[in-house]
Formats: structure tokens, C-alpha cells, sequence
């Protein structure tokens, strides 16, 4: 199922959280607006206002703030694209160059950061404490999972654990958060806002660990960005960690010299690693343990179609090629 048929639900609700984002986007600084456009108007998956709104409607919300909130949470997760790139030093991004490569580093950050304050504001004007604190504590800890991830940059020694609290921290984090605040809007039990709560975090691992096996099986045109880009950076995810601790003498060093210096010298062999040694089928096997985590969270919700949605989107999460 495509995404377009999953948020075919949602559709008028997307439309209405796009007003939003036009409206809320506009600064009397010009540079801002076209950073801000171009970035925002690149696409994307919009998964985690989606998960806003089909959180919010799985506990039949009826209400506006939900199209605020799916618009916070699509400028968080904007600027950290934005941070994520400079700090990547990235040049492509969903088929485009990046925002940096088109109008520099210094814009780039600061207009993350005019993204950031803007999210807060509007967060405020739904004047509710709980929406405040989970988004707060979303944020920082978004941020201690980019120092995380820096920090085991070029360290072939990272082990499982120590990424998947990565993805937790940096990806899941934001996932969860979303589905959570339509939980609170809906004015969700304490179970069943856990319940959303989980799903999103189990989904935005299954989906950053599918985004790991594209970096090494998917097609540029359809992933838009760059084969191999995480190990140019030194990032040891999951199918390096997997050649690493299961693949032959050779292919471990190969893979740990690679995460040691970076770049793309060794990818050839490094890919060919990967793909002989299984990595990318435990990968994807660990995303969709994670899919099944999330289904299974939401166990205890009513049915409805806002059910069935959210069931799909995990399925989507560990199938798609994109």
C-alpha cells in the first residue's frame, strides 16, 4: 500500500496541517522564508504529523489542535534535517540538494533554530502543559541522540545496544512523541496514551532501521540521496555492526577500517560484505520485530479505521524502497 492510500484517511486533515505549516512559515525575513520553503516544499514522508492525526482520531478527537500540533512536530523534525545535513556535511536529500549545499552552512543552522523557536511558539498557544512537556523533553532528547551519534562517528567498536539507543533517542524519539500528543488531545487513558506512545517509538525504529538497509540496497532515485552516504560519515549502523560481529576475518576488517577513516575508498567491498554476509536480512528482520512491537502496542485500542491506518503504516515502515 502506498502512502498516498494510507493517509487517503487523513487527507483533508494533511491538506488543513499544510495551511498551517504556509501560514506559520512566514517571517519578515526573507532569507528565512526561502530556506524554510525550499526545505519544507522538498517532500517527504510526513509521517510524524500523520501520526498526530491518526493518533488523534483512533480516540475520536474533535478539534483543531491537532493540525498545530502535526505542524510542530513536522518543523522539529525540519530542523533537525537542517542541523543533521550541515553537521553531515550531506549534499543530497530527497532528490535535491540539501539547503546547505544551495544557501550555506550559517543559514542553514539558523534557520533550524527559527523553526525550532517557532515550534515552541505554537506549542504554547495550545495551552497545554503535558503538550509542552512531551515536546520539550522530545527535543533534548533528539539533540543528546545527534551528540550520541557524533560521538560514535568513526568507532568501530559500537556494539547493538549502543545504536539502537541512537535510533531510539535521535529517530524514535519524535515518532513517539507524535503519536502521543494525539493521545493527549483525545484525552486518552494513561493505557492508552502508553499504548500510542510505544507504538510510535517501535515504528520510528522499525523505520530508521529500514533506512539503514536502503543505504546499502536501495536505488538513488527512489531513496534520493546518495548510496553509502553512512559510511562515508563513519557511522556504524546496524548492517556494518552485524559484518563486523558475523562476517568472515576479512570482511570485519574491511568494515572497521572503512568506519575508521571514512569516505567511500573501500565501498565496493564493504557493499559486497553486506550483501554475502546477511547483514541487510537481520536488519531488516530487527525492523520488522520492531513493526511487530508496534502492532501490538496498540492492541488495546478500539477498532476503526484510524486503527487499521496505524496497523498499515507499520507495515509500510519495513516494506517500502523508499
Amino acid at each position: 500500500m502506498s502512502l498516498q492510500q494510507l493517509y487517503a484517511l487523513i487527507g483533508d486533515d494533511m491538506l488543513a496541517v499544510d495551511a498551517v505549516i504556509r501560514q506559520r512559515l512566514r517571517s519578515e525575513v526573507v532569507l528565512v522564508n526561502q530556506v524554510a520553503e525550499y526545505i519544507i516544499a522538498g517532500g517527504g514522508k510526513r509521517m510524524r504529523p500523520a501520526l498526530v492525526l491518526l493518533s488523534a482520531g483512533a480516540l475520536d478527537y474533535s478539534g483543531t489542535h491537532h493540525h498545530e500540533l502535526a505542524a510542530v512536530v513536522e518543523f522539529i523534525h525540519t530542523a533537525t534535517l537542517l542541523h543533521d545535513d550541515v553537521v553531515d556535511e550531506s549534499a543530497l536529500r530527497r532528490g535535491r540538494d540539501t539547503a546547505n549545499a544551495v544557501f550555506g552552512n550559517a543559514a542553514s543552522v539558523l534557520v533550524g533554530d527559527f523553526l525550532y523557536s517557532r515550534a515552541f511558539q505554537m506549542m504554547v498557544q495550545v495551552g497545554q502543559m503535558r503538550v509542552m512537556q512531551v515536546l520539550s523533553s522530545a527535543t533534548n532528547i533528539i539533540a543528546e541522540g545527534e551528540v550520541l551519534q557524533l560521538m560514535n562517528c568513526h568507532d568501530p567498536d559500537v556494539d547493538e545496544a549502543r545504536y539502537l539507543q541512537v535510533i531510539r533517542y535521535k529517530t524514535a524519539k519524535l515518532f513517539e512523541a507524535a503519536a502521543q500528543l494525539g493521545a493527549i488531545l483525545a484525552g486518552a487513558s494513561p493505557e492508552q496514551e502508553q499504548a500510542l506512545s510505544a507504538y510510535g517509538m517501535h515504528l520510528g525504529t522499525a523505520f530508521q532501521l529500514v533506512d539503514d538497509v536502503l543505504d546499502y540496497s536501495g536505488q538513488e532515485a527512489d531513496t534520493g540521496k546518495h548510496l553509502g552516504d553512512d559510511l562515508a560519515e563513519g557511522k556504524p549502523t546496524l548492517p556494518l555492526i552485524y559484518v563486523m560481529q558475523n562476517g568472515t576475518p576479512e570482511q570485519a576488517a574491511c568494515v572497521r577500517r572503512a568506519i575508521e577513516t571514512g569516505g567511500r575508498d573501500d565501498f565496493p567491498l564493504v557493499l559486497d560484505a553486506i550483501r554475502s554476509s546477511g547483514a541487510l536480512e537481520h536488519a531488516r528482520g530487527r525492523a520488522r520485530e520492531a513493526a511487530e512491537q508496534a502492532k501490538m502496542a496498540i492492541s488495546i485500542l478500539p477498532d476503526s479505521n484510524y486503527k487499521r491506518s496505524l496497523l498499515e503504516l507499520a507495515a509500510f515502515a519495513v516494506d517500502r524502497s523508499h
